[in-house]
């Protein structure tokens, strides 16, 4: 993912909020709409998880240390973790929370009733510009992936947390139209209540998609199917090695992959033979994945008896760890 464009996102996502978060907390101070008020919790909810995020990208591009040897780039998915504990937390189960005692106390507006749908019409044309920065942006890397797809496989969080904000709001914005119309038409504040319990709902539901693809990029994802598939033409290509003997990736950050090979290599090869073919077949992992920066290559004489009782021992490895997960 360009950060360029997933800051870009993030900054129309933030400034959208805000704007939108205090005309909605004046409306909620007028009129006492419980659905303007969720609203405004969620505007407040969503401009901080997107100062989370600008946080998280910049702490992000901090140098390797001893301590951290790879660097911080997995700190944009902690980041993004926290993001989904946060729209949980004070978005969704404010929401709740503030349905469930509307319902149980409704009251219709006695006064300005007719400020609570236009802010929220205004608000629907606000977030829908930052709606559409951001599918604009995530169109420039989703290719032809399906918006489902994007989200799932996407290794920068940013893009992918904005989007699911931006649709969460807009839908949002909806059922409080839907809610503060009603209880306007009808004089039933339950009305008012029900939107507000659709939009806790709501949010629950999105911080919980979040935190499901936030955790598989925080336990460690490898290489897309394509990506798996340069890499081993550009070992492969060259005279240099016999063959793989087995490969893994794994991405250290959104930008930043971790290749390792054990490389077949001609029995009557030399060391300085064997280093050059190395430096040879990194430059051509490089060319064919420039985010493939972090490569190690472990040359070694290919036995088929071997190479079986190693990929045995892996799959028993991993069977132990699934059954200990």
């Amino acid at each position: 993912m360009s950060a360029g464009g997933g800051t870009r996102a993030i900054i129309a996502a933030l400034l959208a909020n805000l704007g939108i978060a205090i005309t909605k907390f004046v409306a909620w101070l007028l009129s006492g709409s419980s659905s303007m008020l969720a609203e405004a919790v969620h505007s407040v909810a969503d401009s901080g998880n997107q100062a989370l995020l600008l946080v998280g990208g910049r702490r992000s591009q901090r140098g390797a240390t001893p301590q951290h040897p790879f660097g911080y780039g997995r700190e944009r998915y902690i980041y993004a973790f926290i993001v989904s504990i946060v729209l949980f937390s004070v978005g969704g189960l404010f929401a709740l929370y503030e349905g469930y005692h509307k319902w149980q106390h409704p009251h219709a507006f006695d006064s300005w009733q007719w400020l609570p749908p236009t802010v929220l019409i205004i608000a629907v044309i606000l977030e829908s510009f930052s709606f559409r920065t951001a599918i604009k942006e995530s169109n420039h890397i989703r290719g032809r992936a399906t918006w489902v797809q994007f989200v799932r496989r996407a290794k920068a969080p940013e893009l992918p947390v904005v989007l699911l904000e931006d649709l969460g709001a807009l839908l949002g914005l909806v059922f409080a139209l839907v809610g503060v119309s009603m209880t306007l038409v009808t004089g039933n504040g339950r009305w008012d209540a029900a939107g507000t319990l659709a939009i806790g709902l709501l949010l629950v539901t999105i911080a919980v998609v979040l935190a499901i693809e936030t955790k598989s990029l925080l336990l460690g994802e490898g290489a897309t199917p394509e990506d798996v598939a340069r890499i081993e033409r550009a070992v492969n290509e060259g005279s240099e090695v016999e063959r793989i003997i087995h490969m893994r990736t794994l991405y250290l950050g959104p930008e930043e992959l971790l290749v390792a090979v054990k490389i077949a290599v001609r029995p009557a090869s030399s060391a300085q033979d064997v280093a050059r073919d190395i430096d040879t077949v990194e430059s051509r992992i490089r060319s064919a994945v420039p985010i493939a920066r972090v490569i190690y290559l472990e040359p070694d004489i290919y036995s088929a008896q071997r190479a079986a009782s190693t990929e045995n021992g892996q799959a028993e490895t991993a069977r132990d760890t699934g059954g200990k997960s």
